[in-house]
C-alpha cells in the first residue's frame, strides 16, 4: 500500500468521526435525521468524507471506493430531499432512513478494506480483495445493514400508529 497522504489522513480521521456519530445517532434516535445535532454532524462529515474519497487515487484509478463515494453522495442527497421536501408523503421517512442508513454501509466497506490492507504494518491481515476474511466482513456488514434497516422501518411504522 502507498503511504498515507495528508488527504488520506483527513479522510480517515473524518471517516472515523462520521461512523461514530452515525452509530450514536441510530442508537439514540433510531434513525438519522438532519434535525438532530448528531445526525447533522453525521451527514455533514459524511459529505466531506465522500467528497475527499473522490480525490484519493492510491489504487491507480477510479475504483470501488470511488463508486461507494458517489453512491454515498446520492444517498445523502436522497435522504435529505426525503426529509426536507417529503416527495413521497408519509413514505418519505422510510426512504430517508434507507438513504441515510445506507451511507453507513458505504462507509464500512472501504473502511474495513483499508484497515485490513494496511495493518499490522509490514505484515497486513490481507493482501487481496478476494481474501475470505475481507469477504466475510463485507457479508457481515451487509447482514447487519439489512437487519438494521428492517428494524428502522418497523420502528418508523410503529411511530406512525
Amino acid at each position: 500500500m502507498p503511504e498515507m497522504t495528508l488527504l488520506g489522513w483527513f479522510h480517515t480521521i473524518l471517516g472515523i468521526l462520521a461512523v461514530l456519530s452515525g452509530f450514536y445517532t441510530i442508537y439514540k434516535y433510531r434513525v438519522i435525521s438532519f434535525e438532530k445535532s448528531s445526525g447533522k454532524l453525521y451527514i455533514l462529515v459524511t459529505l466531506l468524507v465522500a467528497g475527499s474519497a473522490l480525490g484519493i487515487y492510491n489504487q491507480g484509478g477510479f475504483g470501488v471506493a470511488h463508486v461507494l463515494a458517489v453512491l454515498t453522495l446520492i444517498a445523502l442527497a436522497g435522504g435529505y430531499i426525503m426529509e426536507r421536501y417529503k416527495w413521497f408523503g408519509s413514505f418519505s421517512k422510510y426512504f430517508q432512513a434507507l438513504g441515510y442508513t445506507s451511507t453507513l454501509l458505504f462507509h464500512m466497506i472501504p473502511a474495513i478494506t483499508d484497515f485490513l490492507r494496511r495493518l499490522p504494518v509490514g505484515d497486513t491481515f490481507i493482501d487481496s480483495f478476494e481474501d475470505p476474511l475481507l469477504l466475510n466482513f463485507h457479508l457481515a456488514f451487509l447482514i447487519i445493514y439489512v437487519v438494521g434497516i428492517i428494524a428502522q422501518l418497523i420502528w418508523l411504522k410503529r411511530q406512525a400508529v
